[in-house]
């Protein structure tokens, strides 16, 4: 069984990196180093893996990154410090 992984990267301008992988290892090396030099993280170096979740369907992970890159900064920073019981909340728009 494969794993697939989505993980966050906090960047030096404090803004938020989600991707996913099937090799967690390789892909922060490839981010650590500047491998991609077009890439979100390129110019937002050094990168600090915040968070990671394994996934044995990669269609799953998938699914997880598409939905957290739609997620504000105060619901990322929820789910990085495991306060799960306020992500509901923090999807409700405030009016």
């Amino acid at each position: 069984m494969k794993l697939s992984f989505v993980y966050i990267l906090k960047c030096s301008d404090d803004t938020y990196y989600t991707g996913v992988t099937s090799n967690l290892e390789k892909r922060l090396e490839k981010h650590h180093s500047g491998f991609y030099k077009d890439s979100y993280t390129y110019k937002r170096r050094p990168l600090e893996l915040v968070f990671y979740a394994e996934f044995t369907d990669i269609n799953i992970a998938f699914l997880k990154e598409k939905q957290i890159k739609k997620w504000g900064k105060a619901k990322k920073e929820a789910l990085i410090e495991g306060r799960y019981e306020d992500l509901p909340n923090l999807a409700k728009k405030k009016f």
